[in-house]
């Protein structure tokens, strides 16, 4: 049986591959050849190349696959211009469709894929879950546009008779993480001693390892055409930053800005920024920062309840990235909780420096 993963450049991508070959399963990737691809660099894996916009490329990769794990999507907290809309629409949106298409036309037997908790709605002082109305009338990140229609299309193919099951992850953190993602590069920072200042707010994070998890069950006994929700903890800012202390045996920054103030700065540099370089990648945005203020809670109960999926801490997921970061040499002078034997699914730490 060989399973297809898309995406396994990306954070999640990375670690469901090497949690499939460990499981000896035969894994297929699709990459795009002008991509980054380290993340697969050495791993036993058949490795085709081509471009989720491009159907014929999709149907090639597909092909002889059993299952697909489709992970891959272009993540943004910015709102860019027209065309950078276009190519979120087109990445996220249209990708997920010829994925589904050529699933459809090939007899794949099952495909989850990946959403997020930006498809999901929002009301203040209660958690969200997998029946919480997307309101479109919000102030609202083409991010999460393309989320809501990328549900959208797989519902649609399981209209059309596909056996398809839709996980949602919430901010993920952990291993693996090669681009790295924003909150892995705010770890390095605060390992590095580059990180200037931190914020208030907070939110629902999930572990690598429950991600790639949950993904696994969705798979084996998720139902057709659902949707399940999945984190692992609710945290704030400031809590993390105690998280980074223990791990890192760094000190955190001394200033912490209030949620509304960091607000105010990202729709300044927004304001700023924007007219010259729309589509520039950036540490803060008004976006993002939208998200951590409302402080929006997780209610995972029915993966719970359906997959048997037991979420973890996310003090050991940040264990494992800096573990992570410290082997490959992006820590300098590291203090913290260093693995000699380091693996994404069971480390052994030794304490170097702790306080």
């Amino acid at each position: 049986m060989t399973i297809l993963v898309t995406g396994s450049s990306g954070h999640l991508g990375a670690n469901l591959v090497r949690r499939l070959l460990k499981d000896n399963h035969s894994v297929r990737v699709l990459l795009r050849e002008e991509s980054n691809n380290s993340a697969v660099d050495g791993l036993e894996v058949e490795k085709v190349y081509g471009d989720l916009r491009d159907l014929s490329s999709v149907v090639a990769a597909v092909k002889g696959c059993d299952r697909i794990y489709h992970t891959a999507a272009k993540i943004s907290t910015i709102y860019g211009d027209a065309n950078f809309q276009q190519e979120l629409y087109d990445c996220n949106v249209l990708g997920t469709r010829n994925i589904l298409r050529a699933a459809l036309e090939t007899g794949v037997k099952r495909v989850v894929v990946t959403s997020s908790s930006a498809a999901l709605g929002y009301k203040p002082g209660e958690p969200s879950n997998e029946n919480t109305p997307f309101y479109p009338f919000n102030p609202t990140l083409p991010y999460e546009f393309t989320k809501v229609f990328v549900e959208h299309e797989a519902l649609k193919a399981f209209a059309d008779g596909l056996d398809v099951v839709i996980v949602q992850s919430w901010a993920i953190i952990g291993p693996n993480d090669f681009k790295p993602s924003r909150m892995g590069q705010i770890l390095l920072d605060f390992a590095n001693g580059k990180l200037p200042a931190y914020t208030t707010g907070g939110r629902d994070w999930v572990a690598t390892k429950d991600l790639v998890n949950a993904h696994i069950l969705a798979m084996e006994k998720g139902r057709s055409g659902q949707t399940y929700t999945i984190s692992s903890e609710y945290l704030t800012l400031p809590e993390m930053m105690v998280i980074f202390e223990k791990v890192t045996g760094r000190k955190r920054p001394m200033l912490c800005l209030p949620i509304g103030l960091m607000a105010s700065i990202g729709k300044v540099l927004d304001m700023i920024i924007s007219p010259i370089a729309p589509n520039a990648p950036r540490y803060i945005t008004a976006g993002g920062l939208k998200l951590l203020a409302t402080n929006q809670t997780a209610d995972c109960s029915k993966a719970k309840t359906e997959l048997g999926y037991q979420p973890t801490s996310i003090e050991q997921a940040v264990i494992e990235a800096y573990q992570d970061f410290v082997h490959r040499g992006l820590i300098k002078n590291p203090k913290g909780v260093i693995s000699l034997n380091p693996t994404p699914s069971q480390p052994t730490t030794t304490l170097v420096g702790s306080k």
